[in-house]
Order: C-alpha cells, then structure tokens, then sequence
C-alpha cells in the first residue's frame, strides 16, 4: 500500500509540491490556512499549527508529512505537534535557516530539512555557466548538472549507439524517452540501438573544477591593480592627511626661519603640538613678531578642522566598514567573472557553488546590514555596496567584462531593472533572473530575451515532493510531466533485487543503474550490468516516482545519512 503523504502549508511551494505528488499517484492530502479555489477535495482548512487540523488530515496514519509554510518558527512548531501526535512520522522541513535544519535532522530521527534557495542555487550557477540544467544529481561528492538531449538532424549524437555513450565515465544517461518503439535504457543499451531523430535523453555531466593558472607577472599585476583601484578609492582620505602634512612642514619651515636660533626638532615639536591642539614649547611664538603670532592663530584654527577631519576618517576606517568597502571594490576581478545582485539566502548560495568550483565572484549588495556579508567576505569574495540598477555601480563591478550576471534579488521588478541596466552597459553579457512569478518569467523572458529566467520554486518542489515520495534522494528532475528520482539502496536478504544481476532488475523494474558500491569498488559502466548484487552492497539510480511502490512493499531500507 502507498504511504499517505501531508503537505502542510499551500503557499506558492506547498501547493507546487501537492500538485506533483497528486500527479505522480500519490496519496496526498493538503493542509491550508485559507480556502484554495482551485481545490475541493483533499485539502483540510485549520490552524497548521491546530492538532485538530492535522489529526483531521489523518496525521496518526500518516506515512510523511512536508511542511513547506515560508515561516521557519511556524514550521518548527508543527515539527513539534506532529511528532507528539505520531511519533514515528516522517517529516520533510522547509527551513530558511540551513544551520538550525542540520541540527534537528542530527537531533531527530526520520527528519530532513531542506532549503528552496539550496536546492535552487545549483541550477543558477549551471545556467550561468551556460548550461542549460534541467535539475541537479549529488554523487561522488560533487554536483552534477542535469540537461536534456533532444536528437534532432543535426545533433552530434544522431545514429551513435547507446552503448557507446553509456561507457563514459564523465557523463551518466539517466533516462530514455526514444520517439519509437518505447523501451527501456538499459534494454536499448543491451541491443544496440542508436539515437534517433526526435529521441530524448536525460544526462547528468560530470563538473570540471575551475583552476586558471597564473603567473607571477600576472598575480603582480593584478596586485599593483588593486592598489590603484584602492588609491582611487580613498583619495579623499590621501588628500586630507598630505594636506596636514603640508601644514606642518609650511609651520617648521616659517618658524625655523623667524629665529634661526631655534632648531629644526623644537620647531617641529611645537607645529605639531599647535595644530593637533596638544601644545608644548611655546617659547617659539611667545618671542616671535606679531605677524607670526597671526600666522600661528590660523593654523591652529585651521589645524583643528583638518585633525577632527582625520580623526572622522580614522575612526571610519577602523572601526566602521569603510576600509572592508574600499578593499572589496580594490579586489574586483578585472574579467571573466560572475557577478551576483543580491547576497540573500539563493544568491550565497550561489556564490558558494561557483567559489567551490574555483570562479571568480563578485558580489553588489544594498543592504549593509545583511547577514550573509560576513559569509561572502570569510569566503574572500569581494562586496560592492550599492544599488545593482545603478549603472556605476555594475561598472564598479567591471560589467563590462564579465562572464555573467546573476539578478537575484527577492523583488522581481528589481531584478528586471537589473538585467536591463546590464544589458544597455554590456548587451553581450549573459544575465540570469530570478522570478517568482512562473507565468510573469515566462513573459519576461520571450519580451527581453534573457539568457535565462528561473523560478527557485519551481525547481526546487521537484525535489521536496522526491523526497517525499523516496526517502533519501540524492537528485530528481522532469520529464514529460514525469517526476524522476535518483536515490541510494542497501541490498538486504529480503530486497527484491538481492542475488539479481542489474542488468536483469533494471529491465523489470524500470529504473536506470548509475554506479554500485561492492566489495570495497565501486562499478560503473558494462562491469556494473553485469555485477550480481548481494547483501551489503550499496545501489545508486533513478527511477520513476510512481515506481517506486515496489520499493515500498519490501523490507529494502534507503540509505540515511
């Protein structure tokens, strides 16, 4: 019998994940503070926080429940009303908060958090890599990026074999939707059959770590730069300090030639004790002509003025955040970079992944109270503090020569004006934006032919109702209105596929077999069909969603991390 799932909270997401979990067959039922138009059935109105209202949705019987409310204080308090009410329900948590979730999943049994912005990120950074992902895969530590292959009349892979393609280790065929003769991946591998005219293919391709080596020449002109940029940059502060230098050498000079019997060090001693108001040896004015002594009372006056200018510069620059600025504007890179508007939960996410994967990154955020400043700047990438829609503030950023733009701020108008304002400075420029709004993305996109307009949600509700549905998922995507699951499972005595060779269980069971760990090795490729799978061994692949009721008829177990 298919476990009966709860969706908690029909906000934008929550009723993204509903709607894919009823598709997919499952048995699901919502959960909403307010009357949802388009739905009638299945769906329980109530306090989410109510017992009554989960125990009217059937809380006690429940195999899962999703909560994906946008609040993370109300979420954590249905966490704790559901678990009181069934102790053994398994819970999917939306959290902003990423470090809380790590701790309740640590803390809690059966429970996973996880993060629209996570889950999102990944694919903004292939797009703007220029990938065209589709979805994402976590294997051997890294993530894979997920397109689809269309064979048309001029595709490379047009009358390639399967086989072929299924040998190589940097990319793994995930699915297989051929324009005739419906069959399987691994069926089709077996045979030899070739790509087709209008055959689809699914592929996960390995990431390449981006690690540009430079020269010593290089990295001292790229230093010398940023020094020259920083110069530029606290001018105002150079000028102040030469002019109260000047000051005191004009001082030294005048006094040291009134009296010549006064020697250079006592005249120095006194201009700078003058000016900076602090005093000390005033035999040298008290002696000196009446125009001396005027010529002394201007500079004390004027002398205050440049000292409490100094000391407001001073106390700028060491304890507010004027020196961080000015050295993150100094750092920028100078070409080849990616640019990231908006530092909120989806853009550090971002920076993250292509920090990780070695590319350039800088960062323009408005919010100087921000909370992931500190973050991006502990990562050593540089932040410009400004206004992304302000065309000196992107060539501040050196938009110019970039690689592409990330518009990812949590206003949509906003990150349009963004886009746009990049494209009038560098029209070449590849810019991705993030939408809320999937049919205003849609639009968007057609009218100002963006590289790519992506809705977080709608790429990451995917991957809640996956999780849902499977346990442990390691990645997952769509294909033809069809979810797809890649997930992780121990061979045990009593699993279905135990003493099966793979080849044989994929053929059966309709799923795709990526790698499996056996006997300390890990098999991929012709060795993997052909490995007989035995108890202890760890099997990695994809499947359909609404296959894997098999799965759940058995006593098989997911791997948990």
């Amino acid at each position: 019998m298919k476990p009966r799932i709860i969706v908690c909270g029909l906000g934008h997401t929550g009723h993204k994940i509903f709607c894919l979990l009823r598709q997919q067959g499952a048995i699901v039922v919502g959960i909403s503070d307010r009357p949802i138009r388009s739905e009638t059935s299945d769906v329980v109105v109530g306090n989410l926080q109510a017992a009554s209202t989960l125990l009217a949705a059937g809380i006690q019987k429940a195999h899962t429940l999703v909560i994906a409310g946008d609040d993370d204080a109300v979420n954590l308090a249905i966490l704790m009303q559901a678990r009181i009410l069934n102790p053994q329900i398994r819970i999917i948590n939306r959290l902003f908060n990423t470090s809380l979730g790590d701790r309740i999943d640590h803390t809690l049994p059966d429970h996973a958090s996880m993060s629209v912005s996570s889950l999102a990120a990944p694919v903004f950074a292939f797009a703007a890599l220029g990938s065209q992902a589709i979805g994402q895969l976590r294997l051997f530590d890294r993530t894979w990026p997920i397109h689809e292959e269309y064979i048309d009349e001029n595709h490379p892979w047009k009358n390639k074999k399967l086989s072929d393609l299924w040998d190589d280790r940097s990319r793994m065929l995930i699915y297989y939707l051929p324009a005739a003769n419906k069959t399987d991946l691994v069926s089709a591998v077996l045979a030899d059959r070739q790509c087709q005219q209008g055959d689809r293919l699914i592929v996960a391709t390995q990431p390449t770590l981006h690690s540009p080596q430079k020269t010593l020449t290089q990295k001292l002109l790229k230093t010398l730069t940023r020094l020259h940029r920083f110069q530029q940059h606290s001018q105002a502060a150079v000028i102040v300090v030469l002019t109260l230098l000047a000051m005191i050498a004009v001082a030294t000079a005048t006094y040291i030639c009134v009296d010549e019997q006064i020697s250079i060090v006592d005249s120095l001693y006194f201009s700078v004790g003058m000016i900076t108001g602090a005093g000390g040896y005033e035999k040298v004015a008290e002696q000196a002509p009446e125009s001396i002594k005027l010529f002394t009372v201007v500079m004390m006056l004027v002398g205050a003025g440049i000292i409490g200018i100094c000391y407001a510069l001073l106390n700028d620059y060491v304890l507010g955040t004027r020196f961080t600025e000015y050295w993150d504007v100094a750092r920028v890179p100078q070409r080849n970079h990616y640019i990231i508007c908006g530092l909120g939960g989806i853009g550090i996410q971002i920076a993250k992944e292509l920090h990780t994967n070695g590319y350039d990154i800088v960062a323009i955020e408005q919010d100087p109270n921000c909370r992931f400043l500190n973050t991006a700047r502990s990562m050593k990438i540089p932040v410009i503090q400004g206004s992304a829609s302000l065309p000196a503030t992107l060539e501040a950023a050196n938009v110019k020569q970039a690689a592409a733009l990330l518009a990812v701020t949590s206003s949509d108008m906003s990150n349009v004006e963004i886009a746009l304002s990049a494209k009038g400075l560098a029209p070449k420029l590849s810019v991705i934006v993030r939408n809320q709004d999937p049919h205003f993305a849609l639009m968007v996109q057609q009218v100002f032919e963006f590289e790519g307009v992506l809705n977080p949600t709608e790429l990451a509700a995917p991957a809640f109702a996956a999780a849902a549905i499977g346990g442990r998922i390691l990645g997952n995507g769509m294909t033809a209105d069809s979810l797809w699951v890649c997930l992780a499972t121990l061979i045990t005595p009593k699993h279905p596929f135990c003493g099966h060779r793979i080849q044989d269980a994929a053929k059966s069971a309709d799923f795709v077999p990526l790698y499996v760990e056996t006997k300390g090795q890990t098999l991929h490729g012709w060795g993997l069909l052909n490995c007989c799978l035995s108890t202890g061994d760890v099997l990695y692949l994809t499947m359909p969603a609404n296959r894997l009721e098999q799965l759940w008829r058995t006593t098989s177990e997911l791997i948990k991390t």
